[in-house]
């Protein structure tokens, strides 16, 4: 994990900064005509709107204010005459309020909508607040509407609505260890590693020792949005960004508001998710978490399963505070403490001792940070965060056995303890109308172990060998972005970044207990690597309607301690680690069109090409016999491309339709340790990927949605053997439910409504979540 985790960290916990695309705390004028102006922004339900940008526009320069927690703005000096108040908000639409002279200026009511695609703000996509129209990039969107009418339990399985997201393997993260939950987004290196940077209001929460995602642990039923950028980005966040950002939005603080939903479902599924927030005066406070069981379901397919084979379950819960101060319109300051739990059944067991494959993780985080608006205008803020997180699993040999899958042991108990620091400073100033210029810096310090019993080959019951493999990485780097408006219809964008990282301390402790150390180096040798991350982009409005963009930039990922120190086994091969790892390197762009055909119609697409030079690859160094043994290392070259498209339509105040489509090629172009690779299919990345959803919203009635995901067949393995190939699938999903009077609601959701087995692994055969039916109620309290 990299300090490049740092450069977003406060961007939507507080508000925006100025520039050409964004607003900040309120400007002073001294005009001896001028006078106040104040107000509260709402969304259409009544609800207040907190952390919007209020410009008033009409005066010898631009005045900005951003809400507080109760929706509320005051502009203490302002000019007189007529005046225009643009407020912008994210998931709404921009509006322009225009204020006469002599018209009242106090206890302004503005109302703010539901956005159009191409009128939604993004903040992750040039780490400000910005119109998606204005964006040269793909950025897709998941609003609360969208999350609230999933089936969904966990969060990937809400992001899978978006085709170009795929974890590491089709399942879901219910079913599947944390070690196989990395993201990739577009295809770019599905591994366990994930190439895509995770964030929570900022925060990130990729594993720090080994990169994976717990998507257990985002606060689904608070999250306000979800914003994904598809492309790369580690110009501006740095490492795991080289394949994109998915970015959690949560919900603000808001006056007196509860919310309880209560659930139960098929395969003894109870969940509970809770959130309640206040807002005294200057202070808001924010508490929200979740509560989930399940027995699960047997993945592997019943044909192949024998005595060692069981159900998959998980348990899991989650408790985040967060407090927000509002000192003035200048200064705003922020507090987060989450706590994380999670236990797993891996659906197999010993039938030696009955000893269930399984894994615990638990892991407490705490951030803070401040945001000055400084005399000059420009704007300043500092952040710190603190994860302390420890992960604990063992894992089961099954040999070879008549009937087969038939005898289990024991074979390895792990712990690995892990401790991270990061902190952030960033600077930004508008130069001029038509510029605005960004800098920081960010660092991040890792610390991690994997502490490992190695047990007894007969029976797995006896400790043989212990091993304690990790190390300490430390990063730092710095950032520019200027973004250029020179008229009207263009956007230029350039950004920047160095980073520099270290790895030490490396260490492979090794003592075995029945006989001499095997592989015993109490100090590994030092590594350095600095990189630098270019890009360029352009975004052009041809018509009212249309517009093209494109981007160039490149991009990085460093080796995780992971990746660096800790070796594993699957079966009767062995993977060394390698501690002399370098990064991964990215060189790539997209252009794309998106064309307006009506206020309510967007179309898109946009073609993608990535190079990514020195992947880290498994790679055989010997075998005897069954037993192989592999390293990781930096090797070959792999060619990423493809066309991505999607459609959204939304017909009256009720209806919404969406489609969503993604043509993939991702092949092996260099591979000197193995030339027969060379034109491969990239294992887990199927060509084809689509997704359709038509959802129907009536809060006097009922709310309706249902969509189809279908996914093109896939290779399991890298030499793309036939007897190997995952079939294509395609899944429906259901919901429904009804108003209750004003607080209550009731619902049902059904994910695989016909309960479609679909192929997840070979050897043996896995498959993917059956039919879940899930009901309960809302209960909202104002």
């Amino acid at each position: 994990m990299n300090a490049a985790f740092l450069v977003l960290i406060s961007l939507s916990i507080l508000p925006p900064s100025t520039c050409p695309c964004a607003s900040a705390p309120a400007e002073v004028l001294q005009d001896a005509d001028a006078t106040a102006i104040s107000g509260t922004v709402r969304d259409a339900a009544g609800g207040t709107v907190p952390n919007a940008s209020v410009t008033v526009r009409g005066g010898a320069r631009e005045l900005h204010v951003t809400t507080g927690l109760d929706g509320r703005f005051t502009i203490a000096a302002s000019p007189s005459g007529d005046l225009v108040l643009v407020v912008r908000a994210p998931g709404f639409a921009e509006i322009q309020h225009k204020l006469p002279a002599g018209a009242p200026r106090t206890d302004l009511a503005l109302v703010v909508s539901p956005a159009t695609f191409t009128e939604a703000v993004t903040v992750t996509a040039t780490r400000g607040e910005r119109r998606v129209g204005d964006v040269p990039a793909s950025v897709s969107f998941l609003e609360r509407q969208d999350i609230k009418q999933s089936p969904a339990l966990v969060a990937d399985d809400v992001l899978r609505q978006v085709p170009t997201f795929s974890l590491f393997r089709r399942t879901s993260s219910l079913a599947s260890h944390p070690t196989a939950q990395g993201v990739s987004l577009r295809g770019i290196g599905p591994s366990g590693v994930s190439r895509t940077l995770v964030l929570v209001d900022g925060v990130p929460i990729n594993d720090p020792f080994g990169g994976w995602v717990y998507w257990s642990r985002v606060p689904l039923e608070s999250a306000e949005r979800v914003e994904i950028v598809d492309s790369n980005t580690s110009s501006l966040y740095g490492n795991y960004a080289m394949g994109g950002v998915i970015h959690f939005v949560t919900t603000p603080a808001a006056p007196r508001t509860a919310e309880f939903k209560a659930q139960y479902g098929s395969r003894n599924t109870p969940k509970l998710d809770f959130s309640g927030s206040h807002v005294w005066g200057k202070v808001g406070v924010t508490v929200d978490g979740n509560v989930f069981d399940t027995d699960g379901y047997e993945i592997v397919r019943a044909n192949e399963r024998g005595k060692v084979d069981n159900k998959a379950a998980a348990q899991f819960w989650n408790l985040n505070t967060k407090v927000d101060y509002t000192a003035s319109p200048r200064t705003r300051a922020f507090v987060r403490v989450g706590y994380f739990d999670e236990e797993r059944d891996n659906g197999k067991a010993s039938t030696i001792d009955g000893t269930e494959e399984a894994n615990r993780t638990a892991w407490l985080s705490v951030s803070t940070g401040v945001r000055l608006r400084l005399p000059d205008e420009s704007d300043l803020q500092a952040t710190l965060f603190i994860d302390d997180e420890t992960f604990r699993s063992n894992f089961l040999a099954v040999p070879a056995s008549t009937p087969p899958r038939n005898i289990g042991r024991m074979t390895l108990n792990q712990r690995v303890p892990t401790n991270s620091v990061g902190g952030m400073v960033q600077w930004s100033r508008v130069l001029g109308p038509k510029q605005y210029f960004t800098a920081g810096t960010d660092w991040r310090w890792v610390d991690g172990d994997s502490e490992e019993n190695g047990l007894d080959a007969t029976t797995g019951t006896q400790v043989v060998l212990e091993r304690v493999s990790g190390g300490t990485q430390r990063s730092i780097g710095a950032f520019v972005q200027d973004l250029i408006v020179p008229i009207p219809q263009l956007t230029l964008t350039f950004s920047a970044r160095v980073d520099n990282w270290r790895n030490y301390d490396g260490h492979n402790l090794e003592t075995s207990l029945i006989g001499a150390v095997v592989n015993n180096i109490p100090s590994l040798p030092v590594r350095s690597d600095t990189v630098a991350s270019p890009r360029a982009a352009i975004r052009y409005h041809l018509t009212d309607r249309v517009d093209v963009w494109g981007n160039l930039g490149w991009g990085f990922r460093a080796p995780t301690l992971n990746e660096l120190y800790r070796q594993f086994r699957v079966g009767q091969t062995l993977t060394l680690a390698n501690f002399d790892l370098g990064p991964e390197r990215l060189v790539g762009g997209e252009t794309g069109i998106s064309f307006a055909a009506t206020p309510n119609v967007t179309l898109r697409t946009t073609w993608f090409d990535n190079h990514v030079k020195d992947p880290v690859s498994n790679v055989t160094i010997s075998q005897s016999g069954a037993n192989i043994t592999q390293q990781r290392k930096n090797l070959g070259r792999t060619h990423v491309w493809g066309i991505q498209n999607d459609v959204e339509y939304r017909a009256g105040t009720f209806w919404r339709l969406a489609a969503a489509y993604v043509y993939d090629q991702a092949t092996v172009t260099e591979n000197p340790a193995n030339t027969a690779l060379v034109g491969k299919v990239l294992p887990q990345v199927p060509t084809h990927r689509g997704s359709l959803r038509a959802a129907y919203a009536n809060p006097r009635l009922f709310a309706l949605a249902a969509s189809i995901q279908f996914v093109g067949s896939q290779f399991d393995d890298d030499v793309n053997t036939p007897t190997r190939l995952l079939p294509k699938y395609a899944l429906v999903d259901l919901t429904a439910s009804r108003e209750m009077g004003r607080n209550a609601e009731l619902f049902v959701g059904v994910q695989n409504l016909f309960d479609a087995e679909y192929f997840v692994g070979t050897l043996p055969t896995t498959v993917g979540a059956p039919r879940l039916v899930t009901g309960g109620v809302r209960l909202r309290l104002h």
